[in-house]
């Protein structure tokens, strides 16, 4: 990254968060941008594909907390330079002033930097005795526009996986895709359509950074032309478009237990990283589907099971469906009502200690529709309301009249 591009490019506007955002919530918006953003998800759209790239550069800065704080200095400090007696000027008796041009130089065209006698000073020599405060400011800047020195870490990709609710329960071994993870085997990373090669670019000669003068000082930045790669490709490989990568698939262990929209971190399977550096990270959103008749709260397995008005009112042993063979056998009590629960102990959801959650029966008493009735069942439904005469309701009544 340039001076420029530092002092310039508002990394927080980029991800729509405020200065004082936290890591989670960078992290946050960078992941709902790049969802939508992504090239897989916009094929062609070349601002799409220039705004995802606007996102990956400023949360790849923000999410460092060493590379954001050494960012948010820069830009305080450059802020602060069209106010007087900050930098440079060169009067006696004038400190340091001036402050930073607008552009990222310091001071006015031709100005000294003075010592507050009238002397000017050795730039170098100014930095180096700064303490780590200005020096260690663009040494960061030295660091980060010299993208060819030192091993650099890979990337994260983030990758997604449907499975069913069964499969939520045991767990399982499976395949993820993820795009731009392998060295492309058509070109061999290189980028370049077979039978031809990378040149070297004549701008940086190779070096991949560009010197250039500022105020009476040079500041090297990433070369223009070739993006700080210091190779030029003319004619790209088809398979991959140039980036010396493909999409590959990566074997992972979803383990028990595991919840809709639970994300799995694996580390070291992300983008292979650069010069002898360690890879990124892989984190894959797991999906879970519906079933049909079974849900979850927690641990726990949740299901409603029907029973008739004679077994709620009688009582009865009844059947339950599981998911882990036989079907299980409760006891409904006598006189049950419509949402009464029953529990059975350790026939839920896998813990990660190894235990499990339990089953919650939610009892519902299922009224016959009139339709369904025969007229023996009718007549004895007649003859069953003579013989206990209730009214379920006198008691709200009687409330209600006397106000108690």
């Amino acid at each position: 990254m340039s001076v420029r591009d530092m002092v310039e490019k508002d990394y927080y506007a980029a991800l729509g968060v405020p200065k004082d955002a936290s890591a989670a919530d960078i992290k946050k918006a960078y992941r709902k941008l790049a969802r939508e953003l992504h090239p897989d998800k916009n094929p062609g759209d070349a601002k799409a594909e220039a705004r995802f790239k606007e996102v990956s550069e400023a949360y790849d800065v923000l999410s460092d907390e060493n590379r954001r704080r050494e960012y948010d200095e820069a830009r305080a400090l450059f802020a602060a330079g069209g106010r007087s007696g900050s930098f440079g000027g060169g009067r006696p008796g004038g400190g340091y002033g001036g402050g930073f041009g607008p552009t990222g130089g310091f001071g006015a065209p031709g100005a000294g930097y003075g010592n507050g006698n009238g002397q000017n000073l050795n730039f170098e020599d100014l930095l180096g005795n700064s303490g780590g405060g200005l020096g260690g400011f663009f040494d960061m800047f030295q660091r980060s526009s010299s993208p060819g020195r030192g091993p650099r870490r890979g990337g994260d990709i983030e990758a997604e996986i449907t499975i069913s609710f069964e499969k939520s329960l045991t767990g399982l071994e499976a395949s993820v895709r993820l795009p731009g993870a392998a060295t492309c085997t058509t070109c061999e990373g290189s980028g370049a359509r077979p039978g031809t090669a990378p040149r070297t670019c004549a701008t940086c000669r190779g070096l991949g950074v560009v010197s250039r003068a500022q105020g009476g000082f040079a500041l090297s930045e990433p070369c223009r032309d070739c993006l700080g790669k210091g190779t030029m490709i003319d004619h790209p490989c088809p398979d991959c478009r140039g980036t010396g990568r493909r999409e590959r698939e990566q074997r992972i262990r979803i383990p028990p237990g595991v919840s809709d929209g639970q994300r799995l971190r694996v580390r070291g399977r992300g983008t292979p990283g650069e010069r002898g550096g360690p890879g990124g990270d892989l984190e894959v959103t797991v999906h879970v589907q519906r079933h049909p008749i079974f849900d979850r709260e927690g641990s726990n397995l949740m299901v409603t099971l029907p029973v008739t008005i004679t077994e709620a009112a009688l009582g009865a042993s009844v059947r339950v469906p599981t998911l882990d063979g036989a079907p299980l056998t409760v006891k409904v009590p006598a006189g049950t009502s419509s949402g009464r629960r029953l529990r059975a102990r350790g026939r839920g959801v896998p813990t990660a200690g190894g235990g499990h959650g339990d089953l919650i029966v939610t009892l519902e008493v299922v009224v016959p529709k009139p339709s369904s009735l025969s007229a023996r069942a009718r007549t004895a439904l007649l003859e069953f309301a003579q013989a206990h005469p209730e009214d379920p309701r006198a008691a709200m009544m009687d409330q209600m009249e006397t106000g108690e």
